[in-house]
């Protein structure tokens, strides 16, 4: 048997009472209660007292379970122990609201014993936390240098999330002396902006004009967002064709045969040769079916009928002519044509139903004609009026076109997908006593149309490609589903290239049947790490439809590349040597080696490891560094001559090296010590006289250094009683505090000295103005590794030395 203690039965029978009314009682109070704050807030920013509000005991708070419940809680929060509704998550008011005026949280509270439900209301305000924005960066607009003052160019708009006063106010075009800004804000929901031309342009003094559109809020302080204009001037012929009159009217009859002429229309152009010859053609922007029953003679401007012509379909056909001429830069101008078509009584004496579509498509606009009923009754008055109606509920209706002609229109909105076909029931009723009736059933089929574009499933593809991959293999399939059916639903693929060389084309290729993108090469993370294109998926409707997607091909390292050994080590087939005096105490800067690693990553870092085999463990390396010193001070036991070996490992897998030999030479007295200059070989062909100027001068400056040098060692040596060799040999060489920069490829340096005796530096700077192409690795500190891109594309070398 289970114990309740009477503490728990008692708890237990107030909630039987407490819910027995009823479970949720509704606080009609709290539904009228509206707080209000701005977007952004912190979390823990104090919306309101709620308890206070809600007439709730704060003290009571805790105990009954205060709590804020519903879909928002995850914005707010109550604190039991005073009552004060708090923010609890950021809160965008864009994202919930988007550009909505309004915008506000239905909030619940619930509280226990007795159980309570609160509703209320916290209206979001808006900060202008987004600035204007264009959703293109820049435009582009081709306008004719004959172009006539007051010509007017549409611009984008900006778009700004936020809403009121916040949104976009005002718009400012750069100054200049060609164009103007008109602003429109004429009952329209955002602002847009015209660019008139104010100064006629001449494209022999300006062929591009470059202009900034500036779009800004009315925050405060304002916010703004810029787009860039780029107008190219064309050069153009001088004079525009011009018809007799802008518009030519015409009547003809509905059964005017094919081949009859209609009118003629006639412009002329005062230029001469190709610039005066002109030709007709009409404008049918629209795709109108009823254009398409009249042709033109491109030659003469005689427009005659090219179809069956139906004055129940369109009384009158307005057709816009243009004339244009064979400049190589081609000018037009256009003229209207309207002609009226004249009912004849065509039909028969009885009552058919002739379906002039049996087909119709489903995007078929209201009042589209379907089909043509005439109705003859041989009776006379009342009797021989007829009333014709279609029953049953179906998107389709009657209309009285002539006298007893009907025409048979959509009434509705037509989905092929819910219904493909109708059977209509047409009646006849005429006003007979008793009245009379007729009836008829035509099927009336919907046809597909392509209002449906292929979708990828995500707006970008990002594809990570090893390198050095197998020419031919498929790095990515894609895919598009098209909801419509047959042809309309059958989609291919191709690379859209923007009207720029066929780059990508030489990279990758698209299938365009499955969607496979292949590789047409091996990729080399070190020459291309990423490149992107835009596929589009068209389907074969008529028109065709299509959707475009951005591929990121991302190319993955591996390592393929050994470390390079970097100047004055790198020569090959020369001996390295280097010298240090018998006093060198432990821990003596012997050399530093240098080397890079065209890889990136772990594959170009570098450690180095010192080989000593006919040695006695005299020298240590920084395996970091590349720093060579002496472990210890030297003996009259230790050689003469230390041939080393450095290795130079990467980090890969598998790791791959290099090594360098230096030969380390002991000599008694700190004056057999000499600088080495390597010289780094140039191409003949790159030889001028600057490079002799510079090499003179580096001979010179060197001379005096050195004899500076000797010099100051005599003083001191001099001075100190011979205790010289407490200090280290001053050596033209690179200090393990400086920095030295490489490039791959370079041919050009910048070469400074220290005028500091015990701290020279040699640094090596690249060319100035380096081509973005290239990869330049720069090692500061002796371990800190950065990459740029540089590629000097001369082989020189300049020698610049300053102390």
């Amino acid at each position: 048997m289970t114990c309740v203690s009477a503490q728990t039965r008692t708890i237990f029978r107030n909630w039987i009472y407490y819910l027995s009314p009823v479970f949720y009682i509704w606080s009609e109070a709290a539904a009228q209660i509206v707080y209000t704050i701005t977007e952004e807030s912190s979390p823990g920013t104090s919306v309101g007292n709620l308890a206070k509000d809600l007439h709730l005991d704060v003290n009571e708070l805790e105990a009954r379970g205060f709590q804020i419940s519903g879909p928002n809680t995850r914005y707010f929060q109550v604190n039991v122990k005073t009552g004060v509704l708090l923010v609890k998550d950021r809160i965008d008011r864009e994202e919930l609201c988007s550009r909505n005026v309004k915008c506000s949280l239905e909030v619940e509270a619930i509280v226990s014993s007795p159980l309570n439900l609160y509703r209320f209301e916290v209206k979001i305000l808006d900060v202008n936390d987004n600035a204007p924005l264009f959703r293109i960066p820049e435009v582009v607009l081709n306008v004719s240098e004959s172009a006539f003052p007051g010509e007017k160019f549409a611009l984008p708009k900006a778009f700004d999330a936020d809403v009121g006063s916040y949104s976009v106010k005002s718009y400012k075009l750069s100054q200049n002396e060609h164009f103007t800004l008109d602003v429109q804000n004429v009952g329209e929901p955002t602002m847009s902006a015209e660019m008139a031309l104010h100064k006629t342009l001449d494209r022999e003094k300006q062929a591009v004009i470059k202009l900034t559109l500036t779009a800004t809020d009315g925050g405060k302080p304002p916010k703004s967002g810029t787009l860039y204009i780029t107008v190219n001037v064309q050069d153009v012929n001088d004079n525009i064709p011009e018809f007799d009159k802008p518009l030519y009217k015409a009547t003809v009859v509905e059964n005017t045969p094919r081949g009859a002429s209609v009118i003629s229309v006639h412009a002329r152009d005062l230029d001469e040769g190709l610039n005066g010859e002109i030709q007709y053609s009409f404008i049918n922007q629209d795709n109108d079916n009823d254009v398409d029953k009249f042709a033109i003679n491109p030659i003469t401007g005689e427009i005659t009928v090219n179809g069956e012509l139906d004055h129940e379909k369109h009384s009158a056909v307005e057709i816009r002519v243009q004339v244009k001429d064979k400049g190589q830069n081609p000018r037009a101008s256009h003229c209207k044509v309207l002609i009226e078509i004249t009912d004849v009584n065509d039909n028969p004496p009885e009552i058919t139903v002739t379906s002039l579509a049996n087909m119709v498509r489903e995007d078929a606009p209201l009042d589209t004609m379907v089909g043509l009923l005439t109705v003859k009754d041989y009776d006379a008055d009342k009797n021989g009026i007829v009333q014709v109606r279609v029953l049953d509920s179906v998107p389709f209706k009657i209309k009285n076109t002539y006298k007893n002609h009907y025409s048979l229109v959509v009434d509705g909105t037509l989905d092929r997908e819910r219904a493909s076909q109708y059977n209509l029931t047409i009646m006849a009723t005429d006003e007979g006593l008793p009245p009379l009736s007729s009836t008829s059933v035509i099927t009336v089929h919907v046809s597909d149309v392509n209002d449906n574009a292929p979708r990828f499933a995500d707006p970008v593809i990002n594809i990570f490609v090893k390198e050095n991959g197998p020419v031919g293999a498929v790095i990515y399939s894609m895919s598009a589903d098209d909801p419509d059916v047959d042809e309309n639903a059958k989609v291919t693929f191709q690379v859209i290239h923007n009207n720029k060389p066929n780059v990508i084309g030489s990279v990758i290729n698209v299938n365009s049947e499955t969607g496979d993108i292949i590789s047409l090469q091996s990729f080399n993370y070190e020459e291309l790490k990423t490149f992107n294109f835009k596929v589009q998926a068209t389907d074969s409707g008529v028109p065709p439809l299509s959707s475009n997607v951005t591929v990121n091909v991302l190319i993955l390292d591996e390592n393929d590349n050994n470390p390079t050994i970097l100047a004055p080590y790198s020569e090959h087939g020369s001996v390295n040597s280097e010298n240090i005096p018998y006093s060198a105490e432990a821990g003596y800067f012997v050399a530093k080696i240098r080397a890079v690693d065209a890889d990136s990553g772990y594959n170009a870092l570098l450690s180095y490891h010192l080989s000593e085999p006919k040695g006695n463990n005299l020298f240590r390396i920084g395996t970091s560094t590349g720093e060579i010193r002496t472990k210890r001070r030297l003996s009259d036991n230790d050689l003469k001559t230390h041939p080393l070996v450095v290795l130079v490992s990467d980090n890969g897998e598998p790791s791959l090296s290099a090594t360098v030999s230096i030969d380390v030479v002991v000599v008694e007295s700190t004056a057999e010590i000499q600088t080495q200059f390597r010289h780094v070989p140039v191409k003949e062909d790159s030889f001028s006289d600057l490079n002799l100027y510079l090499l003179i001068a580096i001979v010179s400056v060197s001379v005096i250094f050195l004899l500076s040098l000797i010099t100051l060692i005599a003083v001191r040596c001099h001075r100190t009683d011979g205790t010289f060799s407490r200090y280290s040999a001053p050596m033209i060489t690179t200090h393990p505090d400086g920095s030295w920069s490489y490039s791959k490829a370079t041919q050009q340096y910048d070469v400074c000295f220290s005028s500091d005796t015990l701290k020279s530096d040699v640094v090596v700077f690249p060319a100035p103005f380096p081509p973005v192409d290239g990869e330049l690795i720069s090692i500061n500190g002796g371990d800190t590794f950065t990459r740029t891109q540089t590629l000097p594309n001369k082989e020189k070398v300049r020698y610049k030395i300053e102390y």
